[in-house]
C-alpha cells in the first residue's frame, strides 16, 4: 500500500523577494482570476534540501564542475596541471558507453548531481589509472582512458537528499533516481502584486557641500499570507532507500522540519524576512496525496483590522472540513496541526499538537511506525 505524506503551511512573509523572475521582479501567478506573488518550488526546494544536507551530514552537489574540481584535487595532490586538466576531461568522457559532453571552460555540458565525496573517489581513480592518462595525453582521441564502469558506479551514488528528491541523467540512464518528494509552488492567499522600491545609497567621504547620493535605484518587493504545500511517497522513499526504515524516518523527520522552517535567501540582507509558518497541517493519506491549495481560489479578503493570517486559517480549516466530508474521512491515516494562537480551533484539521516537533514525530510514526523495521 501506497502511503503519503502531505505537508501544508501558512505563512506570512513582509516586504521580501524571496524569488525573482528575468527581470528581478517577484515571481507572479493568476489563480482565482487575481495576480498572486509565488515562490517557486524550485526556489524552496533547495533551502530545504540543504537544511536536510547539513542535518544529515551528508552533502550533495548539483554542478557542472565536476571535472575541474577533479583537476584541482589531483593538483592539490602535486599533478601538473596538464596532466590534472586531461584528467578531469577523463572523467566525464570514460562516464558510462559515450561519456557526457563537455563545453570549452571545461564543464560538463549537464548538471550532475552526487555526493560531495565522489570527488575524492574520482581522483582516486585517476590515480590509479595515471600511467594509462599520461600516456594518452596528447592524443588527438584519446578514447575512454579510465574504466567506464568506475566512474558510472561513483557518479550513480546517492546521498538522502538524492533519495528524497531524485536525480535525472540522461546520459547516464541508471543514475536517474525517482524523487519521493513533490513540492509545490507557493503561492498568497490573497491577492497580492509587487511593490517598487526607490532608493539610495550615501557616498561616505563626499564633501558636506556635496548633497547628492552615490547611487540610487529602484527595486521591487513583495508582502503576504503564503500557502506551501508539499508531499512524499514513502513507500519510494523506502525503495529508495533500500528498505531502511530507520533512516526512511529520519528523512521524513528532516524535511518536515526544514519544509516548515527553510526560507529562500534571495535579498536577504535587505529584507531579512525571517518568519515561520503561523500554521501547519500534516497528513498520512492512502493511495494519493492530497493538496488543500483550492481553498484559496476565491481569494482571501482581510479581517477588520487589515491582516490576512487570520482569514487565511479559518479558510483553510473550512475547505478541509468539506474535504472531509466529500472523502468520508476514508484513506486518512492521521492528520493534525498546530498553530500560532492555541485558542484557534480547527475542527477540519484533525488533532492540535503544541509545537511542529510533536506534530512532526505524531506524523513520521503513523507513515513509518518505528517497529516496522522488526516486523
Amino acid at each position: 500500500m501506497t502511503l503519503y505524506l502531505d505537508l501544508s503551511a501558512l505563512q506570512s512573509v513582509p516586504a521580501a523577494n524571496l524569488n525573482r523572475d528575468d527581470l528581478g521582479s517577484p515571481k507572479q501567478v493568476r489563480y482565482g482570476n487575481a495576480s498572486r506573488i509565488r515562490v517557486s518550488s524550485q526556489s524552496w526546494k533547495r533551502a530545504i534540501r540543504l537544511g536536510v544536507e547539513q542535518d544529515l551530514g551528508e552533502k550533495a552537489a548539483r554542478t557542472r564542475l565536476v571535472p575541474a574540481k577533479v583537476q584541482h584535487a589531483l593538483q592539490k595532490a602535486g599533478w601538473p596541471a596538464e596532466l590534472a586538466a586531461f584528467a578531469g576531461a577523463q572523467v566525464a568522457a570514460s562516464a558510462g558507453k559515450k561519456g557526457i559532453g563537455t563545453e570549452a571552460a571545461g564543464h560538463t555540458s549537464v548538471l550532475l548531481f552526487l555526493p560531495e565525496a565522489a570527488i575524492d573517489e574520482l581522483a582516486a581513480v585517476c590515480a590509479e589509472h595515471r600511467q594509462a592518462l599520461e600516456a594518452a595525453q596528447g592524443k588527438k582521441k584519446p578514447g575512454q582512458v579510465l574504466p567506464p564502469h568506475l566512474i558510472e558506479q561513483i557518479l550513480k551514488r546517492r546521498t538522502a537528499s538524492i533519495s528524497l528528491l531524485g536525480r535525472m541523467l540522461a546520459e547516464l540512464p541508471d543514475a536517474n533516481v525517482d524523487g519521493a518528494a513533490q513540492v509545490a509552488h507557493a503561492f498568497t492567499t490573497h491577492a497580492a502584486e509587487p511593490q517598487r522600491d526607490y532608493f539610495t545609497a550615501v557616498d561616505d567621504w563626499l564633501g558636506e557641500a556635496e548633497t547628492g547620493s552615490g547611487h540610487l535605484d529602484t527595486a521591487e518587493f513583495s508582502a503576504g499570507v503564503f500557502y506551501r504545500y508539499a508531499t512524499v511517497n514513502v513507500a519510494d522513499l523506502l525503495r529508495n532507500l533500500e528498505g531502511d526504515v530507520k533512516a526512511a524516518r529520519t528523512v521524513l523527520s528532516s524535511f518536515a522540519e526544514h519544509f516548515l522552517l527553510s526560507l529562500p535567501q534571495a535579498k536577504k540582507n535587505s529584507t531579512a524576512p525571517h518568519t515561520v509558518p503561523d500554521l501547519a497541517y500534516l497528513a498520512v493519506r492512502e493511495h494519493r496525496p492530497l493538496s488543500l491549495a483550492a481553498a484559496f481560489e476565491t481569494p482571501v479578503t482581510g479581517d477588520p483590522q487589515g491582516g490576512f493570517s487570520q482569514p487565511s486559517r479559518h479558510a483553510l480549516d473550512t475547505y478541509a472540513g468539506n474535504i472531509n466530508r466529500l472523502t468520508g474521512n476514508r484513506n486518512r491515516r492521521f492528520h493534525g496541526h498546530t498553530v500560532i494562537n492555541p485558542a484557534e480551533t480547527y475542527t477540519g484539521l484533525g488533532t492540535a499538537h503544541d509545537s511542529f516537533d510533536q506534530l512532526i514525530d505524531a506524523a513520521v510514526e503513523a507513515a513509518v511506525p518505528a517497529g516496522q523495521d522488526q516486523q
